[in-house]
């Protein structure tokens, strides 16, 4: 790529935010909503309709960046970023288990996400997942604590993200 070809980059938070901690990707969208952010990078506040940011996809981005609660079994507020690609979560076909609305955490909306991309001709060239390990997702609106200390640390992990030529990546 020359240095005039812009980079399109998608940043989705994702997450029911009646679900306490789950809510974790759209508060972080409204965080990214509210700073600047390079030419090409649009953010946007999916919660759970992940039928719809499959259907953004289409219009073509180089990058999607899900941000997300991810459960791995760390400390509660810890953030985390995963590279991934929409073809690791393709469907066999034996068939996974259905999308279900209401629980879609990054796995199923990147299994979404590839389906409808496959069906739908949509392409990202790279895919990270920004992820904060959660405290509490029970039935409730509003972050934890210790979730809400790390939206800063999320976002500013997602402006370096998008600022940075070199891949970020911790596992």
């Amino acid at each position: 790529m020359t240095g005039q070809e812009q980079q399109r980059v998608l940043i989705a938070g994702v997450g029911n935010l009646f679900l306490g901690d789950d809510g974790f990707g759209s508060a972080v969208a409204q965080a990214l909503a509210a700073v600047p952010l390079p030419a090409g990078v649009e953010v946007v506040d999916i919660g759970i309709r992940g039928v719809h940011l499959g259907y953004q996809l289409l219009d073509g981005y180089d990058t999607l960046i899900l941000v997300d609660a991810v459960s791995r079994g760390d400390p509660p507020g810890t953030i985390t970023v995963l590279e991934t690609s929409l073809a690791a979560h393709m469907v066999t076909e034996d068939g996974a288990p259905p999308v279900d609305p209401h629980a879609m955490g990054p796995d199923a909306v990147l299994r979404l996400l590839a389906g409808l991309a496959t069906s739908m001709g949509a392409a990202v060239g790279r895919v990270l997942v920004v992820g904060c390990e959660p405290a509490v997702l029970d039935e409730g609106i509003g972050l934890s604590p210790t979730v809400g200390a790390a939206v800063p640390v999320a976002a500013a992990t997602v402006r370096e993200l998008v600022t940075t030529k070199e891949p970020i990546c911790t596992s």
